[in-house]
């Protein structure tokens, strides 16, 4: 199984693959093909023909049928992921219908997922014990602040150099139950592993 993946950060080029190795080994999936992530910048993505040139630049990298697929995951920001993904899936699919193909906003940003399970990240990149997941943890604009606040050693919090760590222990059970967003990236990823909705 190989998955091929959009990003526009430079964090998430080391992050997502993390995240998804944890969730292909969940599965039992050992042998899945996590490509190195295909990085566009949002406004590039979001522009009309952005998301088409990148799938088409991922589609011969992952196979026809059978499981795998494109996945692209950006930070919703300000916009509604409810509007704004199904309309870049549309797109994605309508440039390859010959791919499987999911599109993920993240609510707000990639680091609300760390919030959505902020008692976990204790000992992690200078990240404190006891933390509580914050009040609808996927409000928050600026999670990488809430993150550079809450470390306990002072320092800032880094995406290109924190955002895989943190990937590597947040908890996902926890991350799921908290924030819809991860819900969706959870079930779009469990779509491209078997080509069946829903886990």
């Amino acid at each position: 199984m190989t998955i091929a993946s959009v990003v526009e950060g430079e964090g998430e080029l080391s992050a997502l693959p993390t995240l998804l190795r944890r969730l292909t080994y969940e599965a039992e999936l050992w042998d899945a093909n996590i490509l190195k992530p295909y990085r566009v910048g949002r406004d590039s993505l979001v522009k009309q023909g952005g998301i088409e040139v990148a799938v088409e630049a991922l589609a011969d990298r992952v196979p026809a049928d059978g499981p795998g697929g494109i996945l692209v995951v950006l930070d919703a920001d300000d916009d509604c992921p409810a509007t704004l993904g199904p309309s870049l899936l549309e797109r994605a699919m309508t440039a390859r219908p010959d791919r499987r193909t999911a599109v993920v906003l993240a609510q707000r940003e990639f680091e609300a997922w760390f919030l959505a399970a902020a008692p976990t990240l204790g000992g992690c990149r200078g990240m404190p014990h006891g933390l509580d997941v914050p009040p609808d943890c996927e409000a928050p604009r600026d999670c990488k602040g809430w993150l550079t606040h809450h470390r306990a050693d002072g320092r800032p919090y880094k995406p290109a150099v924190d955002q895989a760590a943190l990937s590597e222990v947040f908890g996902l059970a926890m991350a799921r139950a908290n924030s819809p967003s991860f819900e969706k990236f959870c079930r779009d990823v469990h779509y491209l592993m078997t080509g069946k909705r829903g886990a």
